[in-house]
């Protein structure tokens, strides 16, 4: 990971808005953006998911690293369904599959970014930095390179910042570490990973489940990078 500042034409610090969900991933990505030299804003988004207590997390975290700013935008994927992030009466996965899991929720990278991009336009920011990794979960297609790709090209046609000339980026610093290297990464770079909740179902209090297989993952991640792992669980 490159730390070399990003700096506008005027010397002063470039705004990013980065996409904090509270989670393991996205922490690193913001402390990513902080190391960077970007003013970070932080944006969060309540869509419905069973695990509100990572909204808590990501203000604890906005705070730690901290954003310049931390907005929370509600939007309801809930009412759409389709994804046991979303629907309780479908059961959260233990265990890895071949195929999209029923983690996927329909369209949200897509519905994410699209916010991001509109409160960076705003901002006059012309950088986005999301979280998304396609080691581990490989078979989400909103976490791939070619999403992140075709994303930049749609914001430099659907945007009025775009259409005049501006170019943005969409920085997706973790996309081909694996758990443990980010891990690795954000501890290097100060993230508190007691702070943050990864599990699908964590509990008002933000303990985890310690079955579901976000949680997995990141077990085995703090064990494969041999740093004690700081989670909470029920």
């Amino acid at each position: 990971m490159s730390l070399a500042a990003e700096r506008g034409a005027n010397g002063t610090r470039s705004a990013a808005v980065v996409l904090l969900s509270g989670g393991l991933d996205s922490s690193t990505a913001l402390a990513w953006a902080r190391a960077r030299g970007f003013e970070c804003y932080a944006l969060t988004v309540a869509y419905g998911q069973r695990h509100q207590s990572e909204l808590a997390a990501a203000e604890r975290v906005a705070q730690a690293l901290a954003a310049r700013e931390h907005r929370v935008m509600t939007v309801d994927l809930a009412g759409i369904g389709g994804s046991a992030l979303t629907d309780w009466s479908i059961a959260l996965p233990e265990q890895s599959a071949p195929g999209i899991p029923v983690s996927y929720v329909p369209a949200r990278n897509t519905m994410l970014l699209a916010l991001a991009l509109a409160w960076a336009e705003v901002l006059g920011a012309r950088d986005l930095v999301v979280g998304v990794n396609a080691v581990d979960f490989s078979g989400y297609p909103d976490c791939r390179p070619e999403f992140i790709r075709s994303f930049e090209t749609l914001a430099g046609l659907a945007t009025k910042a775009g259409v005049e000339g501006a170019r943005f980026t969409v920085h997706a610093p973790l996309i081909a570490m694996s758990k443990a290297e980010i891990i690795q990464a954000g501890t290097e770079l100060g993230v508190d990973y007691a702070m943050t909740v990864s599990c699908y179902q964590a509990d008002a209090d933000g303990r985890a489940c310690g079955r579901c297989d976000s949680c997995r993952l990141r077990r085995d991640g703090f064990a494969a990078a041999g740093i004690a792992d700081p989670t909470r669980y029920r």
